[in-house]
């Protein structure tokens, strides 16, 4: 394994190169830099932190936030009042149907339309014991 050398890295680091961009066609130089390998990491990782912070910021102070899984709801007890008033609905709800289910029955009674029941006793065999 070789061994790390902090004196051979940071020379790497700050070698100096040059960075030509030309025309294909006539080979004229557009655009020539200076760089080292040092300067183009200090500025990625630049330009990495200030895009996290402005996507940070985007979702933090804007409505963006309402629009992601989880987040948007607000605080624990905006949460818990939400919880409580899904929980009435659903029971209010049930409530109606069964009330109009009531009602329904009802009004079939009192029109007389209630069906009637097969109440004829059957002549059902006896059952032996083999027990005796």
């Amino acid at each position: 394994m070789a061994k790390f050398d902090a004196n051979s890295t940071l020379k790497r680091l700050r070698n100096r190169y040059r960075l030509v961009v030309m025309n294909e066609d006539t080979y004229e130089e557009v655009v020539k830099f200076k760089l080292n390998r040092l300067s183009v990491y200090i500025a990625l990782s630049t330009l990495f932190v200030l895009l996290v912070g402005l996507t940070v910021s985007l979702i933090v102070f804007t409505p963006l936030k309402y629009y992601l899984p989880g987040v948007g709801y607000g605080n624990a007890k905006q949460i818990k009042e939400y919880r409580v008033l899904k929980m009435r609905t659903d029971s209010i709800e049930q409530a109606l149907e069964y009330k109009q289910k009531y009602f329904n029955d009802l009004q079939k009674v009192l029109e007389g339309k209630v069906p009637r029941l097969d109440t004829n006793k059957l002549d059902l065999p006896k059952v032996e014991n083999s027990d005796e």
